[in-house]
């Protein structure tokens, strides 16, 4: 971990922050969201927290910071409590900068002082990409955040690229037998990615390409959303309860759909890869496609094989991309653009242990009640997404930039 790193990965995070108004810092839309300003002040928490408080003699930056910023480290202490970080209107934004600005300071120059030992500078890149994670979460939930405005406005005005055919869909198809998954290159890993293992894999297809908006146009227009026998338990419910009719950001107007992007509203592309769906709906449109989600490691064997190259956020178009209109005969978009919903659940690897202490608390304790998601999206670094990065979300979630590949048994 450098000097030099630290500080682009910190610089990233405040130039996210460069289009908005002071109003947008503080506003939550919803519990599972949180303020920018919040985010900013949570990444810097957790270099104080975890590398700058240890050392004999250091003084926190404010010593209720501990409580406010805290996410969900209960072995540290109890955190504020996640649906009210909205009501903090307090600290302003200039202070929560100018505490981003005292830690910097502090741990930019133990790292060039070379005063920190393996284990320390090991934290550090942990929380180099745990805010990498949150430059991501700053989009998605401004995205959510703006949404709910009538004037629908845009994070950062940008033109929208034509319509154009996408390819058919085609199949990749992949034999059986064992093979390894999980993290093996040198370089960092999350805990969750780890240990590298067999499995055993069954024949099977994965679609060429992920799932479009014209194809989940069609769904709807086969009443998709008004057919139980097509949903999970579930996610009957949640359709039932929340009166979903289609992907979240989707509004029809004057007989045409339209879709609130980062960029303001548009007319939906239907070249455009699908995304902002749940588990239970990518689940639903692969039951009705005959087909089926990809299981975490089917993802995993067809994209080791491929450049983790793709629509990230350093693009700036912070939307997904269509895919080439030339047909394709291997897998396209595995990276970038959506983070594409697998049906395996979020649990361990055989012979995963967290990490030692608070930093346990980080991957380990929410294998439970979650789906993987592989692959990254148009609002992830792209320093940060691997082969053998493992996402996870709860099954309703939709407001991350989330979508579908098909697979298939051979």
């Amino acid at each position: 971990m450098t000097r030099d790193r630290y500080c682009e990965v910190r610089q990233a995070t405040e130039q996210l922050c460069a289009p908005l108004a002071t109003e947008d810092y503080g506003v939550q839309s919803m519990a599972d969201a949180s303020p920018t300003k919040w985010h900013l002040a949570h990444t810097t928490w957790f270099f104080e927290t975890f590398v700058l408080k240890p050392r004999e003699g250091y003084r926190p930056f404010h010593p209720l910071f501990e409580m406010l910023f805290n996410s969900y480290y209960n072995s540290i202490g109890e955190p504020f409590p996640r649906p009210q970080r909205g009501l903090l209107t307090r600290p302003t934004v200039e202070d929560v900068y100018r505490y981003r600005r005292v830690v910097d300071e502090e741990i930019e120059n133990l790292i060039e002082h070379k005063a920190l030992s393996s284990d320390s500078l090991a934290v550090v890149e942990l929380g180099v990409h745990h805010e990498q994670q949150h430059q991501e979460l700053i989009l998605t939930d401004l995205k959510h955040l703006l949404s709910c405005n009538p004037l629908r406005p845009a994070y950062r005005v940008l033109a929208a690229p034509p319509s154009s055919p996408v390819a058919p869909q085609q199949w990749c198809e992949i034999g059986g037998g064992v093979y390894e998954i999980g993290h093996a290159a040198d370089g960092f890993a999350f805990d969750n990615e780890t240990p590298r293992h067999r499995i055993y894999c069954e024949p099977f297809g994965l679609a060429t390409r992920p799932v479009t908006h014209g194809e989940m146009q069609a769904f709807i227009d086969d009443d998709g959303y008004r057919r139980p026998e097509l949903w999970l338990s579930e996610g009957w419910n949640s359709v039932c309860s929340q009166g979903w009719q289609a992907p979240l950001y989707w509004e029809k107007s004057g007989g045409e759909w339209w879709i609130f992007t980062l960029a303001g509203m548009r007319r939906l592309n239907p070249s455009e890869p699908l995304c902002h769906v749940s588990y239970f709906e990518a689940d639903a449109y692969a039951r009705w496609a005959g087909a089926r989600l990809p299981r975490e490691g089917e993802w995993e064997i067809a994209a080791s094989q491929l450049e983790a190259t793709g629509n990230f956020v350093e693009s700036g178009w912070f939307h997904p991309r269509a895919a080439s209109a030339a047909v394709a005969s291997t897998a396209q978009q595995m990276f970038g653009d959506v983070w594409e919903w697998s049906e395996s659940p979020y649990t361990a690897y055989p012979g995963f242990r967290p990490t030692a202490g608070a930093l346990g608390e980080y991957n380990g304790k929410f294998m439970c009640n979650q789906f993987v998601l592989r692959g990254g999206s148009c609002a992830t670094p792209s320093s940060h997404i691997r082969a053998s990065y493992r996402n996870f979300f709860p099954a309703a979630a939709r407001w991350q930039f989330s979508g579908i590949r098909l697979a298939r048994d051979v």
